[in-house]
């Protein structure tokens, strides 16, 4: 198997998790860094909108780091999409396959159903409820629960904070009820 073979195949979760969980004690003995990913969009505006807002007025310069950090996501994520992707279609199993027909969405072999993510379905009820709504909800739980799912569920809970326990398992409590009863309700509009 070459590289790039590896590299456009998924890896398996033990050796994946283990590298994702190293990320931890790696950014905590180089520079007692935390890892998170929400906290960017706070340095960005402190950094671009310099303003009197007690929020975004702090030393956003000592967080740094956590933009490159950022930046290098992108970064990866725009090589791995040109240079490294799989040409075969996303597989997706048949009972949600079935589940998804029901609701009238049959392109599911790309990252995201084109028949709910697209320009005119934006300006649909489905639409503005999933993507507007939905990323409203995103910002706004992420800013109450005081960061995001990997900031909470990689670092909080393997530094042993009981808030970040709590937030995960709420995240994932409000991710089952989301997909198996709100969900449903939303594709049947």
């Amino acid at each position: 198997m070459t590289i790039t073979e590896l590299l456009r195949n998924p890896w398996p979760w033990y050796v994946a998790g283990p590298l994702i969980g190293l990320t931890v004690p790696i950014l905590l003995i180089l520079g007692n860094k935390s890892f998170g990913i929400s906290s960017s969009l706070r340095h960005i505006c402190a950094a671009c909108f310099p303003a009197k807002i007690p929020f975004f007025h702090y030393d956003w310069k000592k967080e740094r780091w956590n933009l490159f950090f950022v930046s290098g996501i992108f970064v990866g994520g725009v090589i791995a999409a040109s240079l490294l992707s799989n040409p075969s279609p996303v597989v997706v199993n048949p009972a949600l396959a079935a589940d998804l027909s029901h609701y009238g969405i049959t392109d599911y072999h790309s990252l995201v159903p084109v028949q709910i993510f697209n320009w005119q379905s934006l300006l649909t009820i489905r639409g503005l409820i999933l993507m507007v709504g939905g990323g409203f909800l995103v910002g706004f739980g992420t800013r109450y629960a005081g960061g995001c799912t990997s900031g909470h569920a990689i670092m909080g809970i393997s530094t042993l904070q009981w808030p970040s326990v709590l937030a995960t398992v709420c995240f994932m409590a409000g991710g089952f009820i989301m997909a198996n009863l709100i969900l449903p309700f939303i594709l049947a509009l």
